[in-house]
């Protein structure tokens, strides 16, 4: 059994993983860690773990940590993972961090989009960025997984194809995205209260979303040279679920079939993702609950753009769920160990 510890688990990111872990038959969860509520059960705090999780979650204690546990999940905000990253390579133990610290290449980029300074960059050119589906053989030996954003997860899923095979003008590219409200974090705020949520759709972090550089970071690396982009949020009144929309300019005249079909051969022995049939569109409730990124494509004719929606769980391939896949490449275990569930419906 692989021994593991979630610091931060009260968290919406920390409580899916800590629900899918104590399902994983390879997984033995051995701390689970939170500043707000040390000393009480997991399941005091989140009632649906109720004679599922029994363990009394403590105040983090990195050397004990360490000793107690061979792999690490960090869910916590950005600027606190860089401390147990140092630790888990001076004690050989293996981290996943579903936070920002360990994503952003350049840690100049990093200090001036977070505001923070990193602590740790010596760590950042070793760290693997874990999105399996493109970083799958070297996410295996990796010591450090940054587990990847989830506006980031469903645009650079949703593009890559079209990068990689040089389809689209770079330049050209603007990423329209929706989140539920889960996404903000459990923590409380005038944005997030129901009252200024519900019956509302709002755009938010215009031109300025700390997820940009990590999108252009990946689209970059698929693409061969630097590509530039339009991102914008959006908050919607739903508790989970991204749908992005994304456009750019067609460089190669291809119709919804061929285009579908270079998606299909792309992402043909991938397990959690969908490409839907022509006509078909992702939507939120399609993956809700699950690890599936659901993607389809189609041009505009009269506008030579190529149109791609993606749809994830924010919660689930957008973090917990991933980071669990990232954990079975780790440790050779077929990816959908843990994971092999559809989503909840309706």
């Amino acid at each position: 059994m692989i021994k593991v510890g979630v610091v931060g688990a009260t968290g919406y990111a920390g409580a899916e993983l800590v629900r899918l872990l104590a399902g994983h038959p390879e997984v033995e969860i051995a701390v689970l860690t939170s500043q707000s509520y040390a000393g009480q059960k997991m399941w005091e705090v989140f009632p649906h773990l109720y004679g599922i999780v029994d363990k009394t979650l403590e105040t983090l204690n990195i050397p004990e940590l360490m000793a107690r546990c061979e792999v690490i999940f960090t869910a916590l905000p950005h600027g606190h993972a860089m401390t147990v990253g140092q630790e888990v390579m001076r004690r050989g133990r293996r981290l996943i961090d579903l936070g920002a610290d360990f994503r952003l290449k350049d840690v100049d980029v990093y200090q001036s989009w977070y505001k923070t300074e990193h602590t740790a960059a010596v760590l950042v050119a070793s760290a693997v960025y874990g999105l399996p589906e493109l970083y799958r053989e070297d996410i295996k030996d990796s010591v450090i997984v940054a587990n990847p954003g989830c506006y980031p997860t469903s645009a650079i899923l949703g593009l890559a194809p079209l990068l990689a095979n040089k389809l689209i003008d770079t330049d050209t590219v603007i990423i329209d995205s929706k989140s539920g409200v889960s996404g903000a974090g459990r923590g409380l705020s005038l944005k997030t209260h129901f009252s200024e949520t519900t019956e509302n759709f709002q755009a938010y972090g215009v031109a300025t979303h700390r997820h940009t550089p990590e999108i252009e970071q990946e689209l970059s690396a698929l693409a061969g040279v630097p590509v530039v982009v339009n991102f914008t949020p959006h908050l919607t009144p739903m508790v989970r679920g991204i749908l992005s929309t994304m456009y750019a300019k067609l460089s190669v005249d291809l119709n919804v079939q061929e285009l579908t079909d270079i998606y299909r051969s792309f992402y043909q022995n991938e397990r959690f993702i969908r490409v839907l049939p022509p006509g078909r569109y992702p939507t939120t409730k399609g993956v809700a609950g699950s690890n599936y990124c659901d993607l389809s494509v189609t041009v505009d004719p009269r506008t030579k753009r190529v149109i791609v929606l993606a749809a994830i769980d924010n919660l689930l391939k957008g973090a917990a769920g991933q980071a669990v896949q990232n954990l079975n490449v780790m440790y050779g275990l077929p990816e959908d160990t843990g994971l092999n569930f559809a989503g909840m419906y309706p």
